[in-house]
């Protein structure tokens, strides 16, 4: 996959931001130290920690106050307390080199080895909502997990805690998938994984499928029935994780075309 808490004695030494210069990283918490050689700061959040390469320290407190909300969405959608890092590299290039990954560009946050690593550049271009739907999202990858499940059921679940406080209508949301709809173009199938790869044609729109996947059976099944699939999706295969709820991958698939079709065009009943 590309979560912590630091000593109380050095929250209440340094409340608000912590900078440290040079190597040493005396003052720093176990969790921040050999990242960087230099500039390296700290914010505490309630709950959370950000740790920043030269970062701002306005940066570093709003980062801190959004993750201690993201914090408390997923803790009460996984039914367990998170407690966030968030990484705040220079550049793209150092935050390539955290995640183990070639490149980043186009991304304003990624989950990684535990940790969220937030591109300053792109998540500066973010609305407030949309910082906090990111945060949510990549923090749910580093709670939740994604191993060995379907991409369409791993991005939709992060987007669903994502969007889950965002206070966005659906069609805004989903505003892409929404004009299709209208036009009477309903998917017909689950996303396979090579439709989010970067680039793809269609990838806002599979994303808010997968999304809207998901909404559903939280809607219809209570969202505690999302997360226990969820977490029999990663050790078997989707059909039999989903023989609890009665269904199977087909009857999903047709409750689902109806769902994105009276959540996105209002037509309900109408094909």
């Amino acid at each position: 996959m590309v979560t912590r808490r630091t000593l109380l004695a050095a929250a209440l030494a340094c409340p608000a931001i912590c900078t440290v210069a040079g190597s040493a990283g005396r003052r720093l918490p176990p969790e921040a130290r050999g990242l960087w050689a230099a500039g390296v700061t700290v914010a505490y959040g309630t709950r959370s920690l950000v740790v920043g390469h030269d970062a701002e320290a306005a940066l570093l407190r709003d980062l801190a106050s959004r993750a201690d909300a993201a914090a408390l969405t997923v803790s009460a959608v996984l039914r367990r307390a998170v407690r966030p890092l968030v990484l705040v590299p220079r550049t793209s290039a150092e935050a390539a080199a955290l995640a183990g990954t070639g490149a980043v560009e186009g991304l304003a946050a990624l989950a990684s080895q535990g940790r969220v690593i937030v591109l300053p550049g792109a998540f500066a271009r973010l609305t407030p909502v949309g910082r906090d739907v990111v945060l949510a999202h990549e923090l749910t990858h580093v709670a939740a997990g994604t191993e060995g499940r379907p991409v369409w059921l791993r991005e939709g679940f992060a987007d669903y805690v994502g969007y889950l406080r965002s206070g966005l209508p659906t069609r805004v949301a989903a505003a892409e998938l929404a004009a299709e709809a209208r036009a009477g173009l309903l998917p017909s199938a689950l996303p396979a994984d090579a439709d989010f790869a970067p680039g793809s044609p269609r990838l806002a729109q599979v994303y808010q499928e997968a999304w809207l996947a998901c909404r559903l059976v939280a809607t219809v099944y209570g969202e505690h029935a999302l997360v226990d699939l969820y977490h029999r999706a990663a050790g078997q295969d989707l059909d039999h994780a989903l023989e609890p709820l009665g269904l199977s991958v087909r009857a999903l698939v047709t409750r689902w075309r109806e769902y994105v079709r009276d959540e996105l065009t209002g037509a309900k009943g109408n094909g």
